[in-house]
């Protein structure tokens, strides 16, 4: 039976469920960071040793001192053990919610997460929801708690941060704050404020929605910068060039991007979360995945006129989802070189920062052996590119033009 708990005398200020991530650990350091006692509960044993031993397990610019720091004064732990969510005032829970090979998100995937270790939660608590949830989640949420007869406080404080910028965004951007009640409201309002001044209230459906409609604005931006990539490019114009003729000291046009790759585990995602949400009646979200999935079969579809790829060695250059990241989960890189393997000679791929492929090889061998680049991923490392090999650059990363 679930025992009640006395916040005074719990043991973790902050317990985060499924923080060893890219979403959870940034949070957990913050927190610690603040002298909060946080404790990281993940089932990822590896993870956690590396935790544990000072190592962090992928690439977040500025976590490392503050991450060492914590573990150094004992504000910071991690464990494998779910009976440390008993021992914690507030749960963050950060569950991944992926949708299927159908492009369907599923309801129920962070209400069975907690129901699987819903034993270990006491009245009492505080419950945040962190993750990016299909509407209608955390009242789903709330009644699995009610069924079991637990009295915990449930909010939905979804994240914001850019992955890479956690340790400067966590502290600078305002934080959704959501939750049934004021009280509720108040009490989430109260624990972010340890990291941030800047608190928005909203019930929880409009937070939902409104953690959908932010990356899938974003993904629809994407779209139309390289929708008119490829028109630019079909016209023998370079689209760089015109995008910063167009943004120039014009702020109706800041925020056109340039063209690229738009991956990685959110902005897809989330963009076929809304969709399934509006009955599949979302022209516009869809149109967006058929720019943004379609542009590494447009790049080869284009270096096939150019030249006899069949005949080539094609090197990719990053294989992350995006610049300056190890992280390679929805890389369109992977894309790209599933294509190239069925139309090129060979595909060669590098990447500085990611360990997690074993198929790669060094950049030396790479410029050796390739007769023709990719810039997949516009890591820093690449714009000191010393080659005579052409180089396709989407991103104009190299400042050579976008043209194809």
């Amino acid at each position: 039976m679930n025992q009640p708990f006395a916040a005074a005398t719990c043991k973790h200020d902050v317990v985060v469920v499924g923080g060893a991530g890219h979403v959870g650990l940034p949070v957990a350091i913050a927190f610690a960071s603040r002298g909060l006692r946080v404790s990281i509960f993940d089932l990822n044993e590896a993870t956690v040793a590396k935790i544990n031993g000072g190592e962090l397990p992928f690439l977040e610019e500025g976590a490392l001192e503050p991450f060492h720091e914590a573990l150094r004064s004992e504000t910071l732990s991690a464990t494998t053990d779910p009976s440390v969510i008993s021992r914690g005032e507030s749960v963050i829970v950060v569950v991944g919610t992926p949708v299927d090979e159908h492009l369907n998100p599923d309801p129920d995937a962070v209400p069975s997460a907690l129901q699987d270790i819903a034993g270990h939660f006491r009245d009492g608590q505080l419950v945040v929801l962190r993750s990016t949830v299909y509407p209608g989640v955390t009242r789903r949420v709330e009644a699995m708690f009610a069924r079991r007869g637990l009295a915990v406080d449930v909010a939905f404080c979804p994240e914001r941060i850019a992955e890479g910028k956690a340790m400067t965004e966590l502290f600078e951007l305002p934080q959704l704050v959501a939750a049934r009640s004021p009280e509720v409201r108040q009490r989430a309002a109260s624990l972010f404020g340890k990291l941030t001044n800047s608190i928005v209230e909203l019930d929880p459906e409009e937070a939902e929605l409104a953690k959908l409609f932010t990356n899938t604005w974003r993904y629809i931006k994407f779209a139309a910068a390289n929708q008119f990539f490829m028109m630019a490019n079909d016209a023998g114009l370079d689209y760089d060039t015109i995008r910063r003729a167009i943004t120039y000291d014009y702020p109706r046009a800041a925020d056109l991007p340039g063209a690229g790759f738009a991956a990685g585990p959110c902005l897809f995602k989330d963009t076929m979360q809304l969709a399934a949400f509006s009955d599949n009646n979302f022209a516009l979200g869809h149109s967006a995945m058929l720019v943004n999935e379609g542009l590494p079969l447009y790049l080869v579809s284009r270096l096939e006129e150019q030249y006899d790829l069949a005949t080539l060695k094609v090197g990719i250059l990053g294989m992350a989802f995006k610049g300056e990241s190890d992280d390679t989960r929805s890389s369109l890189a992977y894309k790209l070189r599933r294509i190239l393997r069925f139309r090129a000679d060979a595909v060669l791929s590098t990447d500085p920062y990611v360990t997690t492929d074993p198929t790669l090889i060094p950049l030396e061998q790479v410029l050796a052996e390739a007769d023709l680049l990719i810039v997949a991923a516009p890591h820093i490392a690449y714009r000191r590119l010393d080659t005579r090999l052409p180089v396709v650059d989407v991103w104009n990363s190299l400042g050579h033009g976008t043209r194809v």
